[in-house]
């Protein structure tokens, strides 16, 4: 596709800055959270999720997360495998699990600061409840006329941070190759 300026009009270019501003604060409260405290945006939000709760279920913390349940099983998974979350069955109801934040997760929340997803939210909750439902139908339409309706969501900026991934290799290294046989 071929842009021509004169073909761009205002109200185009306003919703691209309005998307840049969204995106760049996202990203930039990402990598803060991977340079301070070594754990991705997306893993800071789940962790707020769960701040101050005994003990929370992966669908309630999907619907305090606004993501699918799978989405946040994905997360929540490192996070237990970084012993930030523990994750156990529930004492009256076995078929459930539960998570809750460890003394390393407070620890690390304490000196967080606010996860870029949360001031996304606080916004969109700041918003009259009629231009939310129009940006709302706004922003289904750009997403079918793009062609994206089939994409699954995701969470923002949901990647393993550098940290953790140099020591996933550094393990890989020490260990056998995934899938070779001893």
């Amino acid at each position: 596709m071929q842009i021509h300026p004169r073909a761009v009009s205002t109200d185009v270019n306003e919703v691209l800055d309005d998307l840049r501003r969204i995106v760049r604060v996202l990203r930039a409260s990402s990598r803060d959270a991977e340079r301070r405290l070594g754990v991705s945006g997306a893993q800071l939000f789940v962790l707020r999720a769960l701040a101050g709760e005994r003990a929370v279920s992966v669908n309630t913390l999907a619907a305090r997360t606004r993501t699918h349940q799978s989405t946040v099983s994905g997360v929540v998974k490192r996070l237990v495998e970084r012993r930030l979350v523990h994750r156990a069955l529930a004492e009256q109801d076995r078929r459930r699990t539960e998570l809750r934040l460890t003394a390393a997760g407070e620890s690390l929340l304490a000196r967080a600061p606010k996860a870029g997803q949360e001031r996304l939210i606080d916004g969109l909750e700041r918003m009259a409840r009629r231009a939310r439902a129009e940006l709302a139908a706004a922003l289904h339409g750009l997403v079918r006329a793009m062609g994206l309706a089939d994409e699954p969501p995701g969470m923002f900026f949901d990647e393993e941070p550098a940290a953790a991934k140099k020591k996933t290799k550094t393990k890989r290294k020490k260990g056998t190759r995934r899938g070779s046989r001893r």
